[in-house]
């Protein structure tokens, strides 16, 4: 079982982690920006879970092999920087169906398929994959013994902090949006920003990290 002291001290540290903008909170302000709060909401939760699966992944071992490998680590940065900029792409060519949408006349986005982009988001994200692989582990006592059971409930603690705060700017960023809402010509506008965001984001992703 993971001590109180060290379990405070992480959460410490993810908050400091969690509450710098990175690519998952971005990508949520992004999101509520085009597609407003529903759609943040669910990106969210899918993006929460996608980073949980790689505290899963360390604790199987797999974040072992991604630390080490810096072939592993590009692969699994680019893709997850070539996803955001398709994403970025596919908001700005669809900024003008923003008016449609709402006035009723476009078909809804599918609640599931936002849930699914968030995952993918959050599953190949590059920063909080080295906070895991790196640091997670440093907080673990192997002394108390269940090191996958006490790095599981670590990283729960990470994605508990992460879901308050990154819902934080979702609904924030989603609030700027009702203004923008009042005129056709804003809404187009901040629908294509939120693809540009998405776009410059992911090449940013790209070109940062590693580089041993």
């Amino acid at each position: 079982m993971v001590s109180s002291d060290r379990l405070l001290a992480f959460a410490a540290l993810s908050l400091l982690l969690v509450v710098v903008p990175g690519p998952s909170v971005l990508f949520v302000i992004g999101r509520a920006l085009a597609q407003g709060r529903r759609a943040a909401l669910t990106t969210v939760v899918g993006n929460t879970l996608g980073a949980y699966m790689l505290v899963v992944a360390v604790a199987l071992g797999v974040g072992a092999v991604v630390e080490r490998s810096l072939l592993v680590f590009t692969v699994l940065k680019l893709a997850g920087a070539a996803y955001l900029v398709h994403l970025g792409v596919k908001a700005w060519r669809e900024r003008r169906d923003l008016r449609a949408a709402f006035g009723g006349a476009a078909e809804p986005r599918g609640g599931r398929r936002t849930f699914w982009e968030g995952f993918a988001v959050g599953v190949t994200n590059p920063k909080t994959l080295v906070f895991f692989a790196a640091v997670l582990p440093q907080f673990v006592d192997r002394g108390q013994g269940g090191v996958a059971g006490q790095m599981l409930l670590l990283g729960l603690v990470f994605n508990v902090i992460a879901v308050v705060c990154d819902s934080a700017w979702g609904l924030l960023a989603a609030t700027a949006r009702d203004w923008f809402a009042r005129s056709p010509r804003r809404l187009s506008a901040v629908g294509g920003a939120g693809g540009l965001a998405m776009i410059g984001l992911g090449v940013t992703v790209a070109v940062s990290g590693r580089k041993d």
